[in-house]
């Protein structure tokens, strides 16, 4: 527990959510209609990632667990999915430069969700949707929500994100 102490405050009975399921139940949900490039943030095992490019999208997966990256890239090739259309990267998305994205999926914990919220800010163009699982994005007004309780997700419109936060601090 020393080595640990975060580990005290994790909710340990959060039921599991295959986000890749939820999302292609939803018929990509609030990515439908869209196209270009996303960046799926923590990807896990890849299954967002292999479940948005199959609908069109340029996938990128960051992920630090290398074991999970090796996996996702394993399941890939068996799959049989082209390099171009899905790339896993062991990298910190904290230090990665995402304004080459124009859609971006994040199922990461709730005191990440501010913080995130600003890095996008500051990185992501105009026209992008940032689209939060279980967690919503504090002081963000959503464009749409879908599903309730722990199998909720949140799409941003990061242009309307910008301009009602601009509006209000012009107040």
């Amino acid at each position: 527990m020393f080595a640990l102490p975060g580990l005290r405050t994790v909710p340990w009975r959060l039921k599991f959510f295959d986000v890749a399921t939820h999302v292609r139940k939803q018929r990509h949900g609030p990515l439908r209609g869209r196209a270009g490039r996303l960046a799926d943030l923590g990807s896990g095992d890849g299954r967002l990632v292999m479940a948005a490019s199959s609908a069109g999208f340029q996938c990128t997966g960051f992920e630090i667990n290398s074991v999970l990256v090796s996996f996702s890239r394993t399941k890939a090739r068996w799959s049989g999915l082209p390099s171009s259309r899905v790339c896993f990267k062991k990298a910190d998305f904290w230090k990665s430069d995402l304004s080459s994205y124009s859609n971006v999926t994040a199922f990461l914990a709730p005191g990440a969700m501010e913080a995130l919220g600003e890095k996008l800010l500051k990185e992501l163009p105009d026209g992008s949707l940032l689209v939060s699982c279980r967690f919503p994005v504090p002081n963000w007004s959503p464009k749409s929500s879908c599903g309730s309780g722990l199998d909720q997700t949140w799409a941003y419109d990061i242009s309307a994100v910008r301009a009602r936060l601009d509006s209000e601090t012009r107040l």
